[in-house]
């Protein structure tokens, strides 16, 4: 039977095009595609005119991160630990900024792969699919998305939505209200997971709203939803969103924590210094960063694994935006 194009794809576990950059345009294939694409054509016997050699990766010293958006402080603390970890390598980081855009992230990441060694791609909103053919063109981990082939670090939002819950519930809240992030997020897959778990556990009425953008605006829109609920308690889906949901409240003449209390997530500078300060879920940035980091180099070198997730825990910082329901 004649080999073709198609059972070498089968047999390196690739799409077809990836095959045919191998042998055609083997600098948009990342190395470790590339022989293995090579090693399954000589597995089967199939021959293709011109077909490149497996050699050694010529590194550039530089790797890339794109973020879904750079005016967000939460990716602030993820590219400090990004620029920590490879300076120890004395590695350069080239950085992006998608603007939440599926479609300037697919171009940026292309884009990168030209000129760095490998991609951190930090809360992509790309398809599952649309990620895994990136994952063909270059060493790729991803930061705060889980998509199975593709190594990733994620922080643990699901957990981090049952610690609160389980404080709002200690404290007495019955009926709680989440504004949720954009519909696409899968860090707001993960907060409704760990929010309706632990909800139904505790016997709480939670009432979600959203999408809203994961902004100052979007806590603007929200609260006024979330009291029109009548609940006793707000969840928002990141610090910004219940930043301005605490400025709505405020313009309106609600008290916080005394008529309603109030929970963010991400804990960044400024919830501790916001009047009052957030009660807020500690989401490790930093750590996250270093960890991205230390995987892809591994990659690089042939010492970690293509399929290695690794959850950093999250945890509850309770401030003076959370106190028992009024009576």
């Amino acid at each position: 039977m004649t080999v073709t194009i198609h059972d070498v794809a089968r047999r390196a576990n690739v799409s077809i095009s990836t095959v045919s950059r191998a042998f055609t345009s083997p600098d948009l294939v990342r190395q470790q595609t590339r022989t293995r694409v090579l090693a399954a054509a000589h597995e089967l016997g199939y021959h293709a005119a011109g077909a490149p050699q497996p050699g050694p990766a010529v590194r550039t010293g530089h790797i890339g991160i794109v973020v879904s958006d750079l005016g967000n402080p939460f990716f602030t603390g993820v590219l400090n630990g990004v620029q920590a970890r490879a300076r120890q390598d004395d590695i350069a980081v080239l950085f992006a900024n998608s603007d939440e855009d599926p479609a300037t992230e697919q171009n940026l990441v292309r884009r990168m792969a030209k000129q760095v060694d490998g991609v951190v791609l930090c809360s992509p909103s790309m398809t599952d699919d649309q990620l895994r053919a990136l994952a063909e063109q270059t060493t790729l981990v991803l930061l705060n998305r889980e998509v199975p082939g593709i190594p990733s670090i994620v922080m643990d939002a699901a957990d981090g939505m049952r610690q609160v819950i389980e404080h709002l519930a200690a404290l007495g809240h019955r009926r709680c209200a989440y504004l949720g992030g954009p519909r696409a997020s899968w860090a707001n897959r993960t907060r409704r997971l760990g929010l309706a778990e632990t909800a139904q556990k505790h016997g709480t009425d939670v009432v979600e709203f959203g999408p809203f953008p994961p902004v100052f605006e979007g806590g603007l829109q929200g609260a006024d939803l979330a009291l029109a609920a009548d609940v006793t308690a707000i969840v928002a889906y990141n610090d910004l969103v219940a930043f301005g949901a605490l400025a709505r409240l405020n313009a309106r003449g609600v008290p916080v924590p005394d008529e309603v209390s109030l929970v963010g997530f991400d804990d960044l500078v400024f919830a501790a210094i916001s009047a009052p300060p957030l009660t807020t879920i500690a989401m490790p940035t930093e750590a996250a960063g270093r960890a991205a980091v230390t995987i892809l180099l591994g990659l690089l070198d042939g010492e970690a694994d293509e399929h290695t997730t690794q959850v950093l825990d999250t945890h509850l910082i309770v401030r003076a935006t959370t106190a028992p329901p009024s009576a």
